[in-house]
């Protein structure tokens, strides 16, 4: 038997790539991180996407406070994913394989890590993609690398990008230092 894979999508969505927090460079990822996801829904791997979500008290949460720019409201254009990610995941009817979780800080919580190691069961290896690597890359390669302790976690350098390239690439460095698996760098 083949290993068993997760592909983790992190918070590709409008806001990040061309909204509010948009940066130059974060819609180049689109192709990739889309091809990515088909490879593995084809060969019947389960694929997370994580939804950055925050309500109209933002500006009241720590997060918010620090971060004082609006961003990701549920069913906005913002809160989508973005272009051909958005087009795949949208279309997709492998629904059993999509686990779409809405997180309201930087990590998935803790509740839902119990509840989707429960649904995707024992893994060999999680791929990380998305945004924002100095962020919530960083903050769910911690919390992915806690539920399954066991699963080789790797990082694709290519597919994640930060608004601030030197941060990025020092990210990069502490996800190895982690023990991550940093590739296509």
């Amino acid at each position: 038997m083949g290993k068993k894979r997760l592909l983790a999508i992190i918070d590709y969505q409008n806001d990040f790539v061309c909204g509010s927090l948009g940066f130059s460079g974060a819609e180049k990822l689109d192709e990739g991180i889309a091809q990515r996801a088909q490879e593995y829904l084809a060969m019947g791997d389960p694929v997370l996407v994580t939804y950055d979500t925050h309500g109209e008290n933002y500006l009241q949460t720590r997060e918010g406070r620090t971060l004082p720019i609006p961003h990701c409201q549920p069913d906005t254009e913002g809160w989508r994913l973005y272009g051909k990610t958005q087009e795949l995941i949208s279309g997709t009817c492998c629904t059993g394989l999509l686990h779409p979780v809405c997180k309201t800080t930087f990590g998935i919580a803790p509740e839902t890590l119990v509840a989707l190691k429960k649904e995707i069961g024992d893994l060999d290896e999680i791929l990380l993609v998305g945004l924002v690597s100095n962020m919530c890359v960083m903050a769910n390669v911690c919390t992915l690398q806690a539920a399954w302790p066991e699963a080789q976690i790797i990082v694709d350098a290519s597919l994640c990008a930060s608004f601030d390239p030197a941060l990025h690439e020092k990210t990069l460095d502490v996800m190895q230092g982690m023990q991550v698996q940093v590739i296509n760098r």
